[in-house]
């Protein structure tokens, strides 16, 4: 209801600042703004014009082009307005729901209030300037602080270990290197090498050792040759093991 009686309310005015009849439905309001918008003042039939609104054919042909400008300016501030007013309804909203809070509010609570806003910001501005203490160089954890040292030396991440398949990349606990042979940096290597990245080359991070082992396994296998889409294995992001055809097909149908 609130918003019809504002259409209602935006019509009569803006038909009245014109000089045309306010009264009516609110469609036949509409229409009858809606003539001003092809048509002069001047050339409309006076029966839309309001008792004593129409002036002599010589003054509102002067005037009609002035305040036809000026009535389609007032019309597009108030839709403006209107829109604005809609996009902040619901900051409005809270807005006055906190100043009713705040009125109800007793002398003491608001100043009970205020010096608590003002710790907090004390608080946190002491905390953004406070440098983290990590005299071990620990690595930071997802909370953006050192991990425990305990953690640290359960994984064992101050071993440090480099692949040379990989580009002489580190990996950090032997963890994350024996995982680290069925990534993508890994199997990238392996790949540009030409070799497939199988069960049988784990471990081994020297590009030299992974040919001479390659060319082993291709004179152990005489004439049987090396089968890419059911030897060479990949691994999704839970940690599941496929062959390359079994993987392949997996991706074209959208499961992994």
């Amino acid at each position: 209801m609130g918003k019809v009686s504002e259409s209602v309310s935006l019509f009569v005015e803006a038909l009245a600042a014109i000089g045309l009849k306010t009264g009516g439905t609110v469609q036949q309001r509409a229409e009858r703004l809606f003539l001003t918008k092809h048509t002069p003042l001047e050339k409309l039939d006076k029966k839309h014009f309001a008792k004593g609104a129409r002036v002599s054919e010589q003054n509102r042909a002067a005037a009609a082009p002035q305040q036809d400008d000026s009535s389609k300016e007032i019309a597009l501030q108030e839709a403006k307005m209107k829109k604005l007013c809609d996009l902040l309804d619901e900051t409005i909203a809270r807005t006055k729901d906190n100043i009713v809070k705040k009125q109800a509010l007793t002398y003491e609570e608001i100043e009970a209030e205020r010096e608590e806003e003002e710790t907090q910001a004390d608080t946190e501005s002491d905390d953004d300037e406070q440098q983290i203490y990590n005299p071990l160089k620990l690595p930071m954890g997802w909370d953006g602080k050192p991990i425990p040292y305990w953690l640290y030396k359960l994984h064992g991440l101050g071993q440090e270990f480099k692949c040379e398949i990989c580009g002489n990349y580190s990996y950090w606990g032997r963890r994350a290197f024996e995982r680290h042979f069925k990534e993508w940096r890994h199997q990238h290597g392996m790949r540009c090498l030409g070799i497939p990245n199988t069960k049988n080359f784990n471990e081994i991070t020297s590009i030299e050792e992974a040919k001479d082992l390659w060319k082993k396994i291709q004179e152990r296998q005489g004439v049987n040759k090396w089968r890419p889409d059911l030897e060479e294995e990949y691994e999704d992001r839970e940690g599941n093991i496929y062959n390359k055809k079994t993987y392949t097909d997996l991706q074209r149908q959208g499961l992994i």
